[in-house]
C-alpha cells in the first residue's frame, strides 16, 4: 500500500489551512511539511497496525498482519481453515488416498508443543472444567485427549485406563512413606 497519496494530500491540507493565515503561516507549513513526512507515515502505520489487530481479532483463527516493505506498508492475510462439508451419518466416509503416519502419543512429550488461543462458550468452558475435574486431568490434558480420541476415531479410548474418581475404584489418593 502507498501511503504517498495521503501524506500528499495532508501536505496539500495543511497549506489550504496556512494560506488563510498569510504569508508567515505558508512558509512556516512550507518550512514544517517536509520533516513532519516521517511522523505522519509512522502515525499512518500505528493507525494500520491496530485496525489489522481489530480485524485479526474478529477473523480468529485467521490474521492479518501489517509488514513494512520500505516505506510502504504490506498486509498478509492468513485465511482461517475452511471446515470440511456437512455429511449426513448414512454417507459414506472417502477414505484418504495417501496413508498418513500414526499420531504421536498424547503421553509422549517430544519436545515440540505449538500453542493455540481456543475460544468457546463459557457454559462448555463449565462443563470441559468439571470433565477434567471428574477424571483428575488438567483442562489442558483432557482438551488434548479429547482432540486426540477425535482424531483417532475413539480408538485411544479403550487402550487408555481410566483415571480419577470414576475409575472403578483404581485410582488411590493420600500419602506414601
Amino acid at each position: 500500500m502507498d501511503l504517498t497519496p495521503y501524506v500528499d494530500n495532508l501536505r496539500q491540507e495543511l497549506a489550504v489551512a496556512a494560506d488563510a493565515g498569510g504569508d508567515d503561516a505558508r512558509a512556516l507549513a512550507e518550512r514544517l511539511t517536509t520533516p513532519l513526512e516521517s511522523a505522519v507515515r509512522l502515525t499512518l502505520l500505528n493507525a494500520l497496525s491496530a485496525a489489522m489487530g481489530e480485524v485479526t481479532r474478529e477473523l480468529a483463527p485467521g490474521s492479518v498482519d501489517v509488514r513494512l516493505r520500505g516505506l510502504d506498508p504490506e498486509f498478509v492475510v492468513t485465511a482461517p481453515p475452511v471446515p470440511e462439508p456437512f455429511r449426513e451419518a448414512h454417507e459414506p466416509v472417502a477414505e484418504p488416498t495417501v496413508a498418513t503416519p500414526p499420531p504421536p502419543s498424547a503421553d509422549a512429550d517430544d519436545g515440540a508443543m505449538a500453542r493455540i488461543n481456543f475460544r468457546l462458550p463459557a457454559h462448555l468452558k463449565a462443563r470441559v472444567e468439571g470433565a477434567a475435574a471428574v477424571e483428575g486431568l488438567s483442562v489442558n490434558a483432557w482438551l488434548v485427549r479429547a482432540v486426540s480420541t477425535a482424531l483417532d476415531g475413539g480408538e485411544r479410548r479403550a487402550s487408555q485406563p481410566a483415571r480419577g474418581k470414576d475409575a472403578g475404584g483404581r485410582g488411590f489418593t493420600g500419602w506414601v512413606r
